[in-house]
């Protein structure tokens, strides 16, 4: 009995055990399969062989019935719940039904929008396998990046489902005029808060005024809900987070919604088509107050219920050492682990990328000795915007395929990306809104797998963790000095457990000197740290709204910011052009403002004569 109550009390024994009841849940909710749905049998067969789905997620189960009847869908799910199959196998349900077939020459049929190039790839990866016995239907890709004139041949030759991103859409539909895309019938906004985050705004509202599909322009038309009937267009929007931009791109877009997974308690699970009922709605009644349901002060946000947060307090000055602490010992401490790093800069993950893949240190031989291996001894990737399209492309395959590996990156495979295995997410620098928190974290923990997230905050940003919890994200504290202990210091056998810092812990001060000492010794090491440092001070002063009184530039020492990347000059030396900058952009504001005022008192005395 004592057994049985030392367990219970055990936190981290009552997190699996609320992990795994939250697991079993979703297999009961899911209990039905993909042919009661509705699907085609050949089409429940891909499901279950080339993508390794014997049963829908709950999401899916919700999701499917109501696309296959035609009605628009606002869906609104935790990422990695499998939106993507719950709108991309009704579509092609929809259309290997049709009579006669559909051929190449009768264009695209489905449209998929999508923000960022590495999630379109993703879709369209994800629509060969689906339509691997449907050969008729033929997937295809927009991006931008990619060889404009190849994929107006592709255009020309015909794309049944067409994957884009909004820019590159925009151009084809405005210049290529063999785009045939008159049998549209669905248009989908995968990710659609990142795609408005991303100022594509204005390029939505012209696609949908291209293609026709804003809803006075479809008032009064009956969906189509059978294959035989004529085509009527059908919108989807999905999101793992709803804001105020979405609920206006629904607005434009979207015609009577059905609503799903905005109220767990109100929405239960779809067994069948049959069952549909159980939703709390009938698909061919209105929704009431659709506008009430999506606006909220406060975003819904949704994150795996498997997902283990964390976060760590860490002085500027130790973010380096820390981050490669937590680093080698996440990677030695499993055989198979894939870590993804979110830094705010391209900058800074080209400086931490080239460190992390030349550093040698190691604890347990002396310094002089110079066969060493890496300090962190697994395949490192980086991964950003300012990256030809070739090369992200073959970094973002080399990292799903891998099985103990380290990316770095920005915010590009934030959104909606899916990367197998993720074990563990960590954010150098911090998020901004806590719909970037929530994108990020979603990297992880994905179709009921395990996932663990770490979050950075210096000691002048823990306010941070009261605007998450205003959002229901409730964060741990990550164990540190217990993973810092484990590390030994060559010729010192027992560390000082006495220590009144952090910073002045053994294995801190060590490992800092032996990287300053590394950046310091190679010019281009050297160079790549003050950009990085510069690249980081002006996105930190980029955060907006509340958070600005949170991420304030006058609250750090730029000194300690030098130094967590390794240098040791002062920071007016190695901010110097950062500073000019600042200083330029004040003199011209100035100047603006006294042209304007010059003018006012011009347009004064014009008017008082």
């Amino acid at each position: 009995m004592a057994t049985t109550k030392k367990k219970s009390e055990n936190p981290t024994k009552t997190k699996d055990a609320e992990t795994k009841k939250n697991t079993n849940n979703n297999e009961i909710f899911a209990s039905c399969s993909f042919s009661s749905l509705g699907l085609h049998s050949s089409l429940c067969d891909q499901l279950r062989d080339r993508m390794g789905f014997e049963a829908p997620t709950l999401v899916q189960a919700q999701a499917i019935p109501v696309i296959l009847s035609g009605r628009h869908v606002l869906v609104n799910a935790a990422t990695g719940t499998g939106k993507t199959i719950a709108y991309l196998a009704p579509i092609i349900h929809h259309l290997q039904g049709k009579q006669p077939r559909i051929q190449r020459s009768d264009g695209t049929f489905a449209l998929v929008l999508v923000p960022t190039r590495e999630l379109c790839m993703q879709v369209y990866e994800i629509l060969q396998k689906l339509l691997h016995r449907f050969h008729w239907i033929v997937p295809g890709y927009i991006m931008g990046g990619e060889n404009r004139s190849k994929e107006k041949a592709r255009l020309r030759k015909g794309i049944s489902i067409l994957v884009a991103t909004p820019g590159r859409l925009l151009d084809h539909l405005k210049n290529t005029s063999s785009f045939l895309h008159t049998n549209m019938r669905w248009i989908i906004f995968d990710e659609a808060d990142m795609i408005l985050e991303l100022g594509f705004g204005k390029e939505i509202e012209e696609i949908l005024d291209q293609l026709g599909s804003r809803p006075n322009e479809f008032a009064g038309k009956e969906i189509a809900v059978s294959c035989n009937s004529e085509p009527q267009r059908q919108n989807l929007l999905l999101s793992a987070t709803l804001n105020e931009k979405v609920n206006h791109l629904a607005k434009l877009s979207l015609e009577n919604p059905v609503m799903i997974g905005l109220d767990d308690k109100k929405i239960q699970p779809v067994l069948s088509s049959e069952d549909f009922g159980s939703l709390g709605f009938d698909v061919n009644d209105e929704l009431t107050q659709p506008d009430k349901l999506m606006s909220s002060p406060i975003a819904d946000f949704r994150v795996p219920s498997q997902l283990v947060q964390r976060y760590v307090k860490v002085p500027c000055g130790s973010r380096l050492v820390v981050l490669l602490s937590i680093l080698k010992h996440l990677f030695e401490s499993g055989p198979s682990q894939k870590i993804v790093v979110f830094f705010s800069t391209c900058d800074a993950v080209d400086f931490h990328y080239s460190l992390l893949s030349e550093f040698k240190l190691s604890p347990n031989t002396p310094p002089e000795e110079e066969l060493r291996p890496l300090f962190i001894r697994s395949k490192t990737f980086r991964l950003h915007g300012n990256m030809k399209q070739e090369d992200r492309r073959t970094t973002f395959q080399a990292f799903k395929t891998e099985k103990l590996a380290l990316l770095l990156c920005t915010d590009v495979i934030a959104r909606g990306v899916d990367i197998p295995k993720v074990r563990f997410i960590i954010q150098y620098d911090s998020p901004g809104e806590a719909t970037e928190y929530v994108h990020r974290v979603g990297r992880t923990a994905r179709l009921g797998e395990r996932g663990e997230a770490l979050l950075f905050l210096q000691p002048v940003e823990m306010d941070y963790l009261k605007d998450l919890e205003k959002h229901g994200e409730s964060l741990t504290e990550y164990p540190l000095l217990k993973v810092l202990d484990s590390f030994p210091v060559y010729d010192q056998k027992r560390h000082v457990k006495n220590f009144l810092t952090l910073e002045l812990h053994p294995w801190v001060l060590s490992l800092q000197k032996a990287l300053e000492s590394f950046v310091v010794a190679q010019p281009s090491m050297k160079k790549l740290a003050k950009d990085a440092f510069c690249s980081w001070v002006r996105a930190y002063t980029a955060h907006r709204g509340e958070l600005k009184r949170i991420f304030m530039v006058k609250k750090l020492h730029l000194g300690h910011v030098a130094k967590s990347f390794a240098l040791k000059e002062q920071p007016s030396l190695v901010g110097k052009s950062f500073q000019n900058q600042q200083r330029k952009r004040k003199r011209e504001e100035k100047q603006k403002g006294l042209s304007r005022l010059k003018k006012r008192k011009f347009v004064g005395k014009n008017m008082n004569r």
